[in-house]
């Protein structure tokens, strides 16, 4: 039902995309937007690793450089069944991870100094586990495409607000009103932003749930995310909001009412709560 209710908001995102193109310019337009779609899913289904990780300067930790690491990502990927990915190390102190790659024979999972510093072993291996779920379900080719697009459609709202005051684009018949026009290039990234919390959010709760069981214990995650909450504020992190999505936890704010109201994460503390909830069944610490 998750893999479906995905699919949807990602063809909304698309949807969205070719509409704005349309409004825009017409037949022209919506054929332009579309291409643009077609072009970044190519992109970034096969070079999303590689941009992300070299936008954060992520260098590949060798297993001599830190062995107990490589053994723990080694246990958990043979208990979730799925290829050992790459470690990357990003130099910043804010404690943080993300996971990366369209698939897990190409996943790699990246780390901050700060996390490696701040966090106990059981605790990164929460966060591990939970990184590690995101590449045994796809979730980070789903969520750079969903990134790229959502890109794209603030770019088209960009020119939409500039068709507006210039009287639209496209030929006579196709030109819309230009009060309209600028109503959708201010819809349109609103809309944009809403579909791609949903994708993400989803998908975070999901990979709690899963990643929390296959480290062993969900409280290892529980206890990693509530430390990692208390640093948010102390060690702000630089990053491109466009991949802000992909750590997790949110490295740009705290968590202010209007953070959390447009936020791809979903609060913390109820990230906490249903961990914890998950370790107070009977079965809670187990392989899923």
């Amino acid at each position: 039902m998750n893999q479906f209710k995905t699919f949807i908001l990602m063809l909304g995102l698309t949807m969205i995309l070719v509409l704005l193109g349309g409004v825009i310019g017409g037949r022209g337009g919506a054929t332009f937007a579309f291409l643009i779609a077609l072009g970044l899913n190519f992109l970034t289904y096969y070079h999303s690793d590689r941009i992300v990780l070299a936008i954060y300067r992520a260098q590949e930790l060798k297993r001599n450089e830190a062995p107990w690491l490589h053994d723990l990502v080694e246990d958990l990927s043979q208990r979730m069944g799925i290829p050992k990915p790459r470690i990357y190390l990003i130099p910043q102190p804010a404690p943080n991870a993300f996971a990366t790659g369209r698939s897990p024979k190409v996943g790699c999972v990246a780390v901050t100094e700060g996390l490696l510093r701040i966090l106990d072993e059981e605790e990164i291996r929460g966060v591990l586990g939970h990184e590690l779920s995101h590449i045994k379900n796809r979730d980070t080719l789903i969520q750079t495409i969903s990134a790229s697009i959502a890109g794209a459609i603030s770019m088209l709202a960009f020119w939409a607000r500039w068709a507006a005051f210039l009287g639209g684009y496209g030929d006579s018949e196709e030109r819309g009103n230009p009060f309209f026009l600028l109503l959708i290039s201010i819809l349109a990234p609103l809309a944009a932003l809403i579909v791609q919390m949903a994708i993400s959010r989803s998908r975070e709760y999901l990979a709690d749930e899963r990643g929390g069981r296959a480290c062993g214990n969900p409280l290892y995650l529980a206890r990693a995310l509530r430390k990692l909450a208390g640093y948010q504020e102390k060690y702000p992190m630089e990053v491109n909001p466009a991949t802000s999505h992909l750590f997790i936890v949110n490295p740009l704010s705290g968590e202010s009412f209007f953070s959390v109201l447009f936020s791809t994460h979903p609060p913390l503390q109820e990230r906490i709560r249903r961990l914890e909830a998950l370790a107070s069944r009977p079965g809670g610490n187990y392989v899923f």
